[in-house]
């Protein structure tokens, strides 16, 4: 039987003692990773996901008859509601596509009303999602130590990269034989598969309205799934994630199911550490809201300039509702505002948060 989910309140996240600290450290590394980047391709880049692979608009349906539980935050009421989503490579730079790392699945929900978290006066909602159930690093501190070494690594030919995620490809391969698998390998080395076709995780929780969750996209429409077996070959085409995503949105509606995996258990299911996996037999995600991104031109070059270059996906453009929880989570609050700060400042170009799906360009 389902344990009932847990009630939200204030002391649910319990901060460490000199977290600021460790915020404004993360800050620092990552500013220096984004300098180092910058003085390679004389551009400022975003500190992570930097290469999209496609940028598409279309809805997210939130259906009638949600039980109480789900019924929470923007999803208390059926609708319809515009988004826009941009898919990514992982790195803070532009690599070819042989250094296939993490990825990620950023939406911003269009016409949402209610309280928002302070700073944020536009009636939008941000989810920022990625490949993998979890954030290898776990919490503030971890962010810090992995972003410090990732930072090193930013100066470092892409061919040293390149071998980098080879060789965590091929770890998690040999762990998989075994039944089992390497978060952080996966994030330094993920498989060559097709970006629509694998899930995106929230890895860290949320505030749920009365209760707390994490939130999951999974693939569902047909054609999608007869992408599951695709792989790139990198000797081919170094963009082709890119290409071949493109290439999926010129025929194809693509759909994905917005689920949520409500917290149940506070001692298996942490709130500070986003490292620790929450069990599906414990809590299993639950459809709430369905994406669904019809056939379009992904990549126009007026689009292109807009999602990269302008626009911005933070976990604080959030109802209130929706307060972003954790160690790692309140880290983001502050980092993903100071980085996209000095990417705009560098490339003096003002940054947008668009209050209607009409402000993206076709």
């Amino acid at each position: 039987m389902t344990r009932p989910p847990l009630p939200y309140s204030p002391d649910v996240e319990q901060p460490s003692e000199g977290e600021q600290k460790t915020i404004d450290g993360i800050i620092q590394g990552m500013t220096q990773q984004s300098q180092t980047v910058e003085k390679r391709e004389h551009h400022a880049v975003r500190a992570s996901h930097a290469k999209s692979t496609a940028l598409a608009v279309g809805t997210l349906e939130i259906p009638q008859g949600l039980p109480p539980e789900l019924a929470q935050g923007l999803f208390a009421r059926p609708g319809t509601y515009p988004v826009a989503v941009r898919f990514a490579q992982g790195p803070g730079e532009h690599l070819g596509d042989r250094v296939s790392t993490h990825r990620g699945m950023s939406i911003k929900i269009f016409d949402v009303p209610g309280e928002k978290l302070p700073g944020h006066a536009t009636d939008t909602q941000d989810f920022v999602l990625a490949s993998g159930t979890t954030f290898p690093s776990g919490t503030a501190e971890g962010f810090l130590r992995d972003g410090t070494v990732i930072g090193k690594a930013a100066g470092l030919p892409e061919g040293a990269k390149s071998a980098v995620a080879s060789l965590a490809r091929n770890l998690n391969r040999v762990l998989h034989a075994f039944g089992t698998e390497s978060p952080k390998a996966d994030f330094f080395g993920h498989p060559f598969s097709h970006p629509l076709a694998e899930p995106y995780y929230s890895q860290a929780p949320i505030r749920f309205g009365d209760h707390v969750a994490k939130l999951g996209a999974f693939p569902v429409s047909q054609a999608q799934e007869a992408l599951k077996d695709w792989r790139l070959d990198p000797k081919d085409d170094e963009d082709g994630f890119r290409h071949a995503a493109v290439d999926h949105f010129s025929a194809n509606e693509v759909v994905f199911e917005l689920k949520a995996q409500l917290w149940r258990d506070a001692d298996s299911q942490p709130i500070e550490d986003a490292s620790v996996e929450w069990s599906e037999e414990t809590s299993p995600f639950v459809t709430v809201a369905t994406i669904r991104l019809p056939a379009q031109d992904a990549y126009s070059t007026a689009r292109q300039r807009y999602f990269d270059e302008e626009m911005t996906f933070r976990p604080a453009h959030s109802l209130a509702a929706h307060r972003p929880l954790g160690s790692v989570m309140r880290a983001r609050l502050q980092v993903y505002q100071a980085l996209s700060e000095f990417r705009h400042r560098e490339n003096g170009i003002p940054e947008q948060n668009p209050a209607a799906i009409d402000a993206i360009p076709a």
